[in-house]
């Protein structure tokens, strides 16, 4: 017989070797009740949301290697140099001087041109990119530019690398002494990631220059203004049901002056009208003097990249209020009419015929079909008694003449407080289809709101989590990190989302990209560098929520308790119950999934994410050290028996009998 004593002892060592213990020995059932399945669940529920922040469009997504191609900028020459001493072949460079004017310019857009003074034959400049350009070896890339010159000329374009050996190199020629755009396509031998463009007047005289290009071949789906490739893939790996554009606070401008106007981003892009990015000095610690927008990623590119990943569009529009942050400049109530047009034509823009206006520059541009827009953002994140009396004008003219079109109002910056219960109180009795909700909050703020919608009106506006992610280190603070822990309690708070999906109808995460080399807010989804990019463990969190969506929610147990959080959706169209299970604590938890629905298959398709390690994070040299494994596991008399292992997240598609 065992004494006390040694009953204590043992006891104490099994507790110590972890063999027994809380969550361990005992497993959690977590039941199912797949055969009452409840409310649906919007096909857009888990989307992406794309801002100019990070230098993500260019230098990111739109990948123009040169910087201010058009010159522009506030300093017309800015990312523009002179060659000084000897070039790469060991010649002292020649003499020659840069000009920037503005009579008979190119067009009323683009007033500023550069005229290119060659006292000697061999006058060379160079343009370094965005933090240098990302040159692939065997690739293809098109040098152009808008060139006028009256007496022979040849413009010499010399791709050098970091020791500046010639790496690519193309001639422009033949000019007519006319505005013209010339081309010609060159191929790298080497790769580098921080190479240069030199160009080179061959002859003495002047030549007139705008529009100068050096832009990839191998683009998203081929385009010759396309997107960068592998950034695309992964928005495309993501399975987004919606993408939010063009921002954030790059809707607003800090003024109205910088406001972003869709109208001058589509057509001809020698006609785009560049304007000063205001993320360029937001934060002191990040200034960013030379980020600009050139709107090569414009409302037409932005509604293709929506097509391309099997995305729903979600335009947002300025109504008339710069970011409430910096300035707060707000558009008179009889200057109205303007903004409202601009969002009546938006739609035409998308979804007109051929025959009307707006129509027919889509169909110019090489898209006769309608883009299908069905919903449209009235304002970012604005607030107070100003807003609501301008969201008032657009909901009436688009109600109006568009009731087909769904329209999202702002709940302001916060989560809660006096300005975010005003907002809502304005909702309920204006009822816009969608509420914007923002929250850039702590990790634990998501632990502890997984039950937020639970009490929400179900018969009120529905909610669009417009733009959240965990804040590791303080909200707006450069320490915040794409780890583990950020992401897990993401996942934890996405499984409320889900429960409710008869309250909220679409989620995304914010920011979506970041440049290493020039980034001013963090957490991102993505990082990338001029050659390389890879998705942090947040966005493998979000791509396995989007990939595995279901069609319904389902009831389950338990929802949130010590640590486990749980929901479950049947996916009609494949006839499987979708389980997940996020383990938010540091012990092992063997569970048992049970389900009162006929399975059909003895096997579930299982996906898993975890790391022992909450401070893990993705790199370039390890792109996937937190990222989902897929595998399989037996399904026996509708039950799962499963370990769910410490920090992790969890997916079980469990194959159920197609109804009779």
């Amino acid at each position: 017989m065992m004494t006390r004593k040694r009953f204590l002892v043992l006891l104490l060592a099994l507790l110590t070797t972890g063999m027994i213990g809380r969550g361990q020995s005992t497993p959690v059932v977590i039941r199912v009740d797949a055969a009452h399945p409840g409310a649906p669940i919007s096909p857009q529920m888990f989307g992406v949301f794309f801002e100019d922040i990070n230098f993500a469009a260019d230098g990111g997504l739109y990948p123009e290697l040169v910087k201010n191609r058009s010159f522009e900028f506030s300093d017309p020459l800015t990312g523009w140099h002179e060659a000084m001493g000897f070039d790469e072949r060991g010649i002292k460079n020649a003499k020659g001087e840069l000009d920037i004017r503005t009579e008979d310019a190119l067009n009323a857009s683009n007033p500023h041109y550069l005229r290119v003074r060659a006292y000697e034959p061999g006058y060379s400049f160079y343009n370094t990119g965005f933090r240098g350009m990302g040159i692939e070896s065997g690739a293809e890339y098109r040098f152009s530019a808008y060139v006028r010159a009256n007496s022979p000329q040849t413009i010499r374009a010399s791709v050098v690398d970091e020791k500046g050996h010639e790496i690519a190199s193309g001639r422009l020629e033949g000019f007519n002494g006319k505005w013209q755009r010339y081309e010609t396509v060159i191929r790298a031998s080497e790769t580098s990631a921080h190479a240069r463009l030199n160009l080179y007047v061959d002859q003495k005289g002047e030549v007139d220059l705008d529009m100068v290009s050096l832009f990839p071949v191998d683009t998203w789906n081929h385009r010759p203004n396309g997107l960068r490739r592998d950034l695309v893939q992964l928005l495309y790996d993501m399975h987004p049901g919606f993408i939010r554009f063009p921002g954030g606070c790059i809707v607003e401008g800090r003024q109205l002056l910088n406001r972003y106007r869709w109208k001058t981003t589509v057509g001809d892009l020698a006609q785009r009208k560049a304007i000063i990015n205001r993320w360029n000095d937001e934060f002191d610690q990040k200034a960013a003097p030379d980020y600009f927008q050139s709107f090569g990623l414009g409302f037409y590119e932005y509604f293709q990249l929506a097509e391309d990943i099997g995305a729903r569009p979600l335009p947002i529009l300025n109504c008339g209020m710069a970011c409430q942050f910096n300035s707060s400049e707000t558009a008179r109530m009889d200057e109205l009419h303007e903004y409202v047009q601009d969002a009546l034509d938006l739609i035409e823009f998308a979804n007109g015929p051929v025959t009307s206006p707006w129509g027919k520059l889509r169909a110019d541009m090489g898209h006769p079909a309608p883009f299908h827009l069905e919903m449209l953002g009235v304002g970012n994140e604005q607030w107070g008694p100003r807003y609501v009396e301008r969201y008032k004008v657009f909901a009436a003219a688009l109600r109006e003449k568009h009731p087909e079109i769904k329209l999202v109002a702002a709940a302001g910056p916060s989560p809660s407080g006096d300005l975010f219960d005003s907002a809502w109180a304005n909702w309920r009795e204006l009822r816009p289809d969608l509420v914007d909700e923002h929250y850039y909050m702590p990790p634990e703020w998501f632990l502890d709101n997984t039950h937020r919608y639970d009490k929400y009106d179900r018969s009120g506006p529905k909610v669009f989590a417009g733009e959240y992610a965990a804040q590791t280190a303080g909200q707006a603070n450069s320490g915040n990190r794409n780890n583990w822990s950020g992401a897990i309690a993401e996942a934890a708070f996405m499984t409320g989302l889900e429960r409710n999906g008869d309250v909220v109808q679409m989620a995304s995460y914010a920011p979506l990209m970041a440049n290493v080399d020039a980034w001013q807010w963090t957490p991102d989804a993505i990082w990338f560098d001029s050659l390389r990019s890879y998705g942090t463990p947040n966005y493998y969190v979000q791509q396995i929520y989007a990939a595995n969506t279901g069609t319904r929610v389902v009831p389950s147990t338990p929802q949130a308790e010590g640590g486990l959080y749980t929901s479950a959706t049947i996916d009609d169209r494949t006839h499987e119950l979708i389980v997940r299970a996020i383990n938010t604590t540091a012990n092992a938890q063997p569970a048992e999934i049970r389900t009162n629905a006929p399975v059909a298959s003895a096997t579930a398709k299982v996906i898993i994410m975890q790391s022992s390690d909450l401070k893990a994070e993705n790199s370039f040299e390890h792109p996937k050290a937190v990222a989902p494994v897929s595998s399989t596991a037996p399904v026996r008399s509708g039950s799962l028996t499963v370990q769910l292992a410490p920090y992790s997240v969890n997916v079980y598609r469990i194959p159920l009998a197609a109804a009779q």
